[in-house]
């Protein structure tokens, strides 16, 4: 995959919520597997679909999100002889530039019941379903 293609993955990853409703789960879940079946390289796309057989997405935590897609960069670099990347170093080598809260910063607690499941806790951007 290319380099802007892991960028934004990574990107997602670190910014998925720390505890993802079951439909931002899966959301981010088929996310992957879209782009696996989607993306314009033939070799690229083959490639990643018998890693996500291997390796299937984790998507219970922003921690387990970033950390299993970092794993499966790393099995794609080890493929094509590539160093290693440092995953205790997601956040700083991919930074959104989105100009609002750093996913380093804790975002305020509330009750599971103020929470709006609508919106996103980093952005307070409205959530679309995911489809079916």
């Amino acid at each position: 995959l290319g380099r802007a293609t892991w960028k934004l993955m990574h990107t997602m990853t670190l910014r998925f919520p720390e505890h993802p409703t079951l439909d931002e789960r899966e959301a981010l879940s088929s996310y992957f597997y879209l782009t696996s079946r989607l993306y314009p390289c033939g070799e690229c796309a083959s490639e990643f679909q018998e890693l996500l057989k291997k390796y299937p997405p984790q998507t219970s935590s922003r921690l387990a999100a970033s950390s299993w897609l970092c794993a499966v960069h790393n099995e794609v670099n080890a493929r094509l002889n590539k160093p290693e990347f440092d995953c205790a170093h997601l956040d700083d080598e991919y930074d959104c530039g989105c100009g609002d809260a750093s996913v380093k910063k804790k975002v305020a607690s509330t009750s599971d019941l103020e929470r709006d499941p609508s919106k996103d806790d980093i952005t307070g951007v409205d959530m679309i379903r995911g489809g079916r």
